[in-house]
């Protein structure tokens, strides 16, 4: 069985977004989700687990929050491209 994570928020919360409160909650997950990868802590895949989608999708929807699909340094890339 999963471990499952309960936030508490201000009912408030989803009309102030103009959200219902499964859109205020998915957000928040993706929102997690999203941070986690951009700080390098969560894999593509897993952070697309986290959300119950396939990676392809996190993927594409990464732009949304303006973050790049790679963040690879020039040295990581340079690395990557003689490994190729």
């Amino acid at each position: 069985m999963p471990y499952q994570l309960k936030i508490d928020y201000p009912e408030t919360f989803p009309d102030a977004l103009q959200q219902t409160k499964e859109q205020f909650e998915q957000e928040a997950k993706w929102a997690m989700a999203v941070k986690l990868f951009e700080l390098k802590r969560l894999s593509s895949g897993m952070a697309a687990a986290l959300i119950g989608v396939d990676r392809v999708t996190f993927l594409l929807k990464l732009k949304d929050y303006g973050i790049p699909m790679i963040d690879l340094t020039e040295k990581e890339l340079l690395s990557d491209l003689e490994n190729a």
